[in-house]
């Protein structure tokens, strides 16, 4: 798994007064992931930190906001969930329908129903969704995982999956510990605790997306180490030891490493009591992404 992976918690709302604010929060969060190119947005449980809406409501708003728009109605309908999607901004990723040298159009589709016999069907902006083929170098995708159709002909359809990347990022829900065992690259925990990023800092590891960099984000006044039950004293202490990797004061104390390479503090001198985690994505993924 490569490319740019994002972990935030299902308490990621936990502070909005309503649901209109709640799903604006998630707007920002997905434009965070849009705006830095992530491929994937996971939802970690956090239902200790979870107040009014949830893990649910979380992952359907995000999913609704990373459909292409031509799909959005037929895909999703209406859901209660989605009563203030219209608050939601738009996510401007690379044109979903393009075409090529051929006269083919290369349209986004989303799998709405997995079949047998290595087929599925599949919502692809035509005016029914249609049953595809997978092909042998391709495995088979989820519900609800966005595809790639190459269509040839409208009138009759002739339509037929293809193995090329989608734009944007797909959204679903994780356990934290598997996720981070199967995660490509480095893997990064940010918190106020953590080593403070500095240009010598980012400069000695920098992440490699074609290696795969995946970077978890905690909950308003809810960080990581409290989601993740880790005294932040201990994550502290590994860091003023010069410990670049925090796995615990010994080997007889709390693990505060839990699948991580390493923790960072992304914003230094934060003048904020607490930080939205919408704002420590941009301000995080802002300085992961520098180029030299």
């Amino acid at each position: 798994m490569d490319g740019l992976t994002l972990l935030i918690p299902s308490s990621v709302v936990r502070e909005a007064e309503d649901k209109r604010e709640a799903t604006r929060k998630l707007g920002y969060v997905a434009r965070a992931a849009a705006v830095f190119r992530a491929d994937r947005l996971r939802v970690f449980p956090d239902r200790d930190g979870e107040r009014r809406w949830g893990e649910a409501f979380v992952r359907i708003v995000l999913q609704y906001a990373a459909t292409p728009p031509q799909l959005k109605d037929e895909v999703w309908g209406k859901r209660d969930e989605l009563q203030f999607a219209g608050v939601l901004p738009p996510l401007r990723v690379s044109s979903q329908t393009t075409a090529d040298s051929s006269e083919s159009a290369v349209n986004q589709g989303i799998v709405t129903e997995v079949g047998s016999e290595g087929r599925v069907r599949v919502t692809c902006g035509l005016q029914h969704p249609i049953s595809l083929t997978v092909p042998p170098s391709m495995a088979t995708p989820a519900e609800g995982e966005r595809v790639t159709v190459r269509i040839s002909s409208r009138e009759p359809v002739r339509a037929r999956l293809v193995d090329e990347p989608t734009p944007g990022f797909d959204v679903a829900t994780v356990n934290l510990s598997a996720v981070l065992a199967d995660a490509a690259g480095r893997r990064i925990a940010t918190s106020r605790h953590g080593q403070q990023l500095s240009i010598t800092r980012l400069a000695e590891f920098r992440p490699d997306y074609r290696d795969g960099l995946t970077v978890a984000f905690g909950a308003p006044g809810r960080g990581l180490p409290e989601i993740l039950g880790i005294p932040p004293e201990a994550i502290s202490a590994a860091d003023a030891a010069g410990d670049a990797k925090p796995y615990g004061l010994d080997d007889d104390h709390v693990d505060s490493n839990r699948g991580f390479d390493r923790w960072l503090n992304t914003i230094p001198r934060q003048g904020s009591e607490t930080v939205r985690t919408e704002e420590a994505m941009f301000a995080t993924l802002a300085c992961l992404t520098l180029t030299e």
